[in-house]
């Protein structure tokens, strides 16, 4: 049976992190590292912290990472799922149009702990739930008015699991066709319009990718073919079921992440990039002297125009904001994307004179490249341009591994020591199947 879920399902099953190559492993490492960082430093988010206190229970086996608590495995799941969304910080994927990562080690984090699994268990699953989830984002075209957190990330969840448990073809397959019924109906208008509730879909998925593969032991059943129904016909009408199992077993997703700097949706990075590219060159005329900004980019990029966003989510999805914030305080770090940037009167009288609009010759060019033109004019008549294509942090233009470093260090800063920190990243960059991943779980 060679249908595309079969063969997804055979993949998932033996997908090994001993069987890949040294490349491939030390990507995985830094994919765990950067998602482990997210989560920490969004744990020290208020709400975060009131649910975190209100969900989790003494009895619990599972870390809610970056917090003292524990919890059962689906609200550990949950919550660190939740947390990891929080800044806009974790990695992603330009082809699935997604963040796998933090749709899949949350689950697998929690499977891991409470059956008391191996690195090996829990590399490999994450591994296996990046690469199905991020094939199925890929491969589907998602409603326009969803937001792909969410939808295929709960496969990607379960397949982790499952993986992690050593199911077999048949089991895998099942969990698949379970988890596909599981999506969240996702709105994209909850992060144009600072809805909260968006950065729980991630956590939703880690709590049913595990409540997936409990339903596949306790005899429950998806139907027949849920990868074609559920993202061929009702989150999405479009499924290229070729390129869903194209190169599979070759040509790893994970391979294709990016990392971000920023801290806002991917959609702001072309333009972000472009301003500091032209920061290299110069240094940038006071943000008083500028008449108004123009920015032509990609469409999707494009519907994020809102020039005053009403909360902190809302901002990190807001082109006009971005930018102000960045030229009013100099760089698009967490700090530029907080209440008290959202109150400096400067950052949104700037914001006010940001326009954006779709340049469709842009949006032809995704996904290999997010393209940006910024133009900024200035009182005294002069104007200043610059663009972006392949945006920093793509496999095209990787950060450094000394960024990354920093990066780990400034999110886990929010809430770890510096010595808990750099124990935290030696032990992420010496994983290995045979390592013990008690070193790893203790530190949640």
């Amino acid at each position: 049976m060679n249908d595309p879920t079969n063969l997804l399902s055979q993949l998932a099953c033996d997908i090994s992190l001993k069987k890949m190559t040294a490349p491939v492993q030390e990507q995985v490492r830094w994919v765990v590292a950067d998602t482990l960082a997210s989560i920490v430093a969004g744990s020290a988010e208020p709400e975060m912290q009131s649910i975190t206190t209100k969900m989790s229970h003494s009895t619990g086996t599972c870390s809610v990472i970056g917090t003292h608590h524990k919890a059962d495995a689906q609200t550990s799941a949950f919550l660190n799922g939740t947390s990891g969304t929080f800044l806009e910080m974790d990695e992603g994927n330009r082809f699935s149009k997604g963040h796998p990562a933090i749709h899949v080690l949350p689950a697998v984090w929690a499977i891991c702990s409470e059956r008391k699994l191996g690195a090996d268990a829990f590399l490999s699953g994450l591994l296996a739930g990046y690469e199905i989830g991020s094939r199925i984002g890929a491969s589907c075209q998602l409603r326009s008015s969803m937001h792909p957190h969410g939808t295929w990330g709960t496969v990607g969840a379960a397949v982790g699991v499952a993986r992690a448990m050593s199911c077999d073809v048949k089991e895998m397959r099942e969990v698949i066709n379970i988890s596909t019924s599981l999506t969240t109906a996702t709105s994209k208008k909850t992060m144009l319009q600072g809805g909260l509730v968006r950065n729980t879909y991630a956590g939703i998925s880690n709590r049913h990718g595990l409540l997936a593969f409990d339903l596949m032991r306790s005899g429950f059943t998806g139907e027949t073919d849920g990868i074609a129904s559920v993202f061929g016909e009702v989150v999405s009408t479009q499924l290229d079921t070729e390129l869903l199992v194209k190169n599979r077993g070759a040509d790893w997703q994970i391979m294709h992440n990016y990392f971000k700097m920023h801290s806002c949706c991917r959609y702001n990075h072309g333009t972000l990039d472009a301003i500091d590219h032209l920061a290299t060159r110069a240094t940038l005329p006071h943000f008083a002297l500028i008449e108004k900004i123009e920015v032509q980019t990609y469409l999707y990029a494009a519907e994020l125009d809102d020039p005053q966003p009403r909360n902190t989510l809302a901002a990190k999805f807001s082109v006009p904001f971005a930018v102000a914030t960045r030229l009013v305080n100099g760089n698009s770090a967490i700090a530029s994307f907080t209440w008290d940037a959202l109150n400096n009167t400067d950052v949104m009288d700037l914001a006010k004179k940001v326009s954006v609009t779709e340049d469709p010759a842009m949006t032809k060019r995704l996904p290999q490249e997010r393209p940006a033109l910024v133009k900024m004019y200035f009182k005294d008549g002069s104007v200043l341009e610059t663009s972006a294509g392949v945006n920093r942090g793509d496999d095209a233009s990787p950060y450094t591994r000394a960024e990354l470093k920093q990066k780990f260090e400034q999110l886990c800063g929010r809430v770890w020591s510096p010595q808990k920190t750099n124990k935290a990243l030696d032990t992420v960059m010496q994983l290995s199947s045979d390592s013990d991943l008690n070193q790893l779980l203790g530190l949640g």
